[in-house]
């Protein structure tokens, strides 16, 4: 039986609060679509990944874009580093099972990538998808411990570099999965509307003019 949990950390996709750095040139309503449209799409992949449980850690408060099945945390803490740290450690103290946590920013996941992860992770104390600006988009912990996160400084050119290294110090047997990009800028919209053309995020990139 699979004994692994799936963690989605997100925002609620509200205009002016996801995606910033695509305005301009699309709008703040443009922009919370798109932003929307991932993170709906990140979801549905979670839900078709065979897991022992399925949980958002949000800020902000749950729509209609939230699929059946989910449990729901908010999210706590300051810096990126201590929300994640939160994240991993509310899931296991709730469910003491490994983790396998997620953004909403590579709506290009699917479940065979995630199934993966969590394969992978049966085997190692860790399991790490590094993403083309030097974070990660993917990290799953066999035995959470927040103190492998505090501290790493974030979306920064280095941070998965980083977060790799800590985790090998630590004695960490370590899997990696693909390189992925996330969506931070409107290079990476386009590239990645390209990379998956059949996602609700490209069609949300799409209707707001933007040529693909």
């Amino acid at each position: 039986m699979n004994r692994t949990q799936i963690v989605v950390i997100a925002k609620e996709p509200v205009p002016g609060k996801v995606k910033t750095r695509l305005v301009p040139p699309l709008t703040p309503e443009e922009a919370a679509t798109v932003a929307g449209a991932a993170l709906e799409d990140t979801l549905r992949a979670v839900a078709q990944t065979p897991a022992v449980r399925r949980v958002l850690v949000l800020e902000g408060a749950p729509g209609a874009w939230l699929p059946a099945g989910f449990t729901v945390l908010p999210q706590r803490g300051g810096g990126l580093d201590e929300r994640l740290a939160a994240a991993f450690e509310d899931a296991y103290r709730l469910l003491p099972v490994p983790v396998v946590l997620i953004g909403m920013d590579t709506p290009q996941i699917t479940p065979g990538l995630l199934a993966d992860a969590v394969a992978l992770l049966d085997g190692r104390d860790a399991v790490f998808g590094p993403a083309n600006d030097g974070g990660f988009w993917l990290l799953g912990l066999r035995d959470p411990d927040p103190a492998l996160l505090l501290g790493v400084p974030m979306s920064e050119p280095d941070t998965g570099e980083i977060q790799l290294r800590r985790m090998e110090e630590a004695g960490m047997s370590v899997a990696s999965l693909p390189c992925l990009t996330d969506v931070d800028t409107m290079a990476d919209a386009i590239e990645v509307a390209a990379l998956a053309p059949r996602t609700r995020y490209a069609a949300a990139l799409a209707g707001t003019g933007t040529r693909l």
